[in-house]
């Protein structure tokens, strides 16, 4: 395989055959070989889909690494610092995050390839330096010239001429500040200035035409000083009409590339398409880049420019773009755009999570000659459900702690360097850190214990400021779906490694779990048995367990099974069973000191004879119900390594239980049979199919 550091992405990268980006490039990865080009008329604009932590960076950073040197090839990150605002200096009225980005894209692009020398932007150049000098009215001269200067080095050539050309955007740069400070027309100077510098010199054709370029500004009148006094007008001017002038920018932008491509020569020259990676493209300038390239191409503004896009979310506003499943593109995309439709010129495609064995492989590649429990990968990923991220961070926790720290907790709880410029912090905090909004993480640790919006409204009243309300409740559930959570039924946070990995913050918030503990005792009064609803009541025994306290909860499934559908006593057991662990309880569900895990002795009946079976009960029943929902709690737990032996007496209990209920003895065997190998391998324990499932789905 071509790629070399990422797993489970071959239909993006792959070489035998050609992944989805060598197609479009027409290379290679790492290689300067040809590859048939698909979509040869109009490209896609490729867009990566999903929630933070999927790998979408991870994905741009090695296509950057593959094609650089190969091919012209610019990575932009969005959520940049250099995009939030403009340098010291630089007035707003002068600047966009959009032009900063044409900018560093063009800066990038320009480098020389394999068979290639540097391209030129005069287009993109005259553009950006008609929009600087909108911004000069107070400016030194020391400033105009380092800000001109940067611009003016996009049109170095790096030619045979650059004894020459070195030199040229530092006197053209001097022009331009002399012209500027000796007159009072600051922006009509800077473009005469600039355009002049087109055609002097060492100027050639491509010159030529790129000064005439701005002639085609609406309303220029085929003056191309004039267009660009008009362009940079209406970039001062904000809103609507600087949206239209960023789109002539990034027009400008592929007017140059297309320009350097042109000619038999520089097509035997250049051999791949050039490549332009945008990070992060839900933040400015992605949203303006994205559009300004989707509408020309709609209006037939062509160009040969392969964009890839990581966006984190669903890409909603793309309601015309063609979605792909990532496994689709290992061979065709089968996109064909609408024409009256510029989103459909996206090509949308959602990262899936990782395997298991993708999973086997990073753990075994971090840890190296280490010894791997060889539990530990099948756990990692049952409990990061495949998430690049979280199994890239345990990994890397392996490989620092083992043997020390040998089970998923023990990893998350303890420091992991992930670079060695900084210093080391607890796994599930650098985990939290990218994968929730930091402005909510907060709300989101508290939240994460509810299960809907009402639920959700009862916890934000009871522990979170009395500003955040319930109108908060709702943008921050509404906000979760944006960015790409999945929703779940039952779960106010859906995605089951976020969830564990907030619960377990707020179990940590306080050394003596003060917020964990008021966090479920108001989940348990909101679940409070006002009527006979047995959803309801599977919540409170959730969170009555998750503190401890296992009384009820045996009651319950106790009194239920005789008579509850097999099915749904099943669900419940599961449900109550899936209850957060974080810590050991005593036999009255009190904070524990020690290490140790009573669960694994409750399940294997260590504990039968000390426990008193309440008045009435069927003791033998009692105690089976009460080692099976302890070892249920231990297989669930996703912070700890599967438990052959609790295996086994799982398997032993669900049998003993299907000679009790004849009506659901098949359902309860099948458990019995498929939650134990569940576990063992790494799986959340699913409900088996009754016959009646079975038929249907055979039909």
């Amino acid at each position: 395989m071509a790629h070399r550091r990422l797993h489970g992405r071959g239909a993006l990268f792959g070489t035998d055959p050609a992944g989805l980006v060598p197609r479009l490039v027409g290379l290679r990865p790492h290689q300067h070989r040809a590859v048939p080009v698909e979509h040869p008329r109009e490209v896609p604009f490729v867009v990566l889909t999903g929630a933070r932590g999927l790998g979408k960076s991870a994905v741009l950073e090695e296509l950057q690494e593959a094609y650089r040197g190969h091919t012209p090839v610019a990575l932009v990150d969005c959520a940049a610092v250099e995009f939030a605002a403009p340098p010291a200096g630089r007035p707003a009225e002068a600047w966009s995050p959009l032009a900063q980005a044409l900018l560093v894209i063009a800066e990038q692009l320009a480098a020389p390839v394999t068979g290639a020398g540097r391209i030129q932007f005069p287009r993109l150049m005259s553009g950006l330096v008609a929009v600087a000098a909108g911004g000069w009215g107070d400016a030194d001269s020391e400033r105009i010239r380092r800000e001109v200067e940067r611009i003016l080095l996009l049109n170095e050539s790096g030619s045979w001429l650059s004894g020459i050309a070195g030199r040229w955007a530092g006197r053209v740069a001097v022009n331009v500040v002399t012209a500027v400070t000796g007159t009072g027309q600051l922006l009509t100077a800077a473009i005469e200035a600039t355009l002049d510098s087109l055609s002097e010199g060492f100027g050639n054709r491509r010159h030529q035409r790129a000064s005439v370029w701005y002639r085609d500004y609406p309303n220029a009148g085929g003056h191309a000083r004039r267009g660009l006094m008009l362009l940079s007008g209406h970039f001062r001017a904000g809103g609507t009409s600087r949206q239209h002038a960023e789109r002539h920018l990034v027009r400008a932008l592929l007017a140059d590339l297309t320009d350097a491509y042109a000619g038999v020569l520089p097509r035997m020259q250049r051999i791949g398409r050039p490549l332009i990676l945008v990070d992060n493209a839900q933040s400015p300038p992605g949203p303006g880049l994205l559009d300004a390239v989707l509408r020309d191409r709609a209006e037939d503004i062509a160009d040969q420019v392969v964009f890839v896009a990581g966006l984190r979310g669903t890409g909603a506003s793309l309601r015309s773009a063609v979605r792909r499943e990532l496994s689709e593109l290992a061979r065709h995309t089968d996109w064909t755009p609408d024409a009256g439709a510029p989103s459909s010129r996206a090509l949308l495609v959602r990262l899936p999570p990782l395997g298991p064995d993708d999973t086997l492989h990073i753990v075994g590649a971090a840890c190296g000659e280490l010894p791997v429990p060889p539990q530990l990968p099948h756990a990692a990923h049952r409990l990061t459900g495949g998430n690049p991220l979280g199994i890239t961070v345990l990994a890397e926790a392996a490989a620092q702690r083992l043997p020390e720290a040998a089970w998923p907790a023990a990893l998350l709880t303890g420091e992991v360097r992930l670079t060695r410029d900084q210093p080391g912090a607890p796994a599930y905090r650098e985990l939290l850190d990218r994968l929730v909004p930091a402005d909510r993480l907060g709300e989101l640790t508290v939240l994460a214990a509810a299960h809907d919006y009402d639920s959700a409204c009862a916890l934000a009243d009871a522990l979170l400021p009395d500003d955040f309300g319930p109108a908060d409740v709702r943008a921050l559930q509404t906000r979760l779906a944006e960015e790409g959570l999945p929703v779940a039924a039952g779960q106010f946070v859906g995605d089951p490694f976020v969830r564990t990995l907030l619960l377990l913050r707020l179990h940590h918030l306080d050394a003596d779990h003060t917020r964990w503990r008021r966090a479920h005792e108001t989940l348990i009064r909101h679940y409070a048995p006002d009527r006979d609803d047995a959803v309801r009541a599977g919540y409170r025994l959730h969170h009555q367990l998750a503190l401890g306290a296992d009384a009820s909860a045996i009651g319950h499934l106790r009194d239920a099974f005789p008579a509850q559908d097999t099915r749904t006593w099943l669900g419940t057991l599961r449900f109550v069973a899936s209850a957060p662990y974080f810590h050991a309880h005593d036999e009255l569900g009190r904070d524990f000191t020690g290490q140790g895990d009573r669960r694994a002795a409750v399940a294997l009946g260590r504990t039968d004879a000390e426990h008193p079976v309440p008045d009435g009960a069927d003791p033998a029943l009692h105690l089976r119900v009460r080692r099976l929902l302890h070892a249920v709690w231990q297989l669930s737990d996703p912070l700890v390594l599967p438990d052959a032996t609790v295996c086994d007496r799982l398997r032993f209990e669900l049998e003993q239980l299907s000679n009790l209920r004849p009506a659901g003895n098949a359902l309860l065997w099948r458990a019995s049979r498929e939650w134990p190998e569940d576990a063992l391998a790494g799986r959340p324990l699913g409900l088996p199919e009754d016959d009646d499932d079975r038929n249907a789905g055979g039909a």
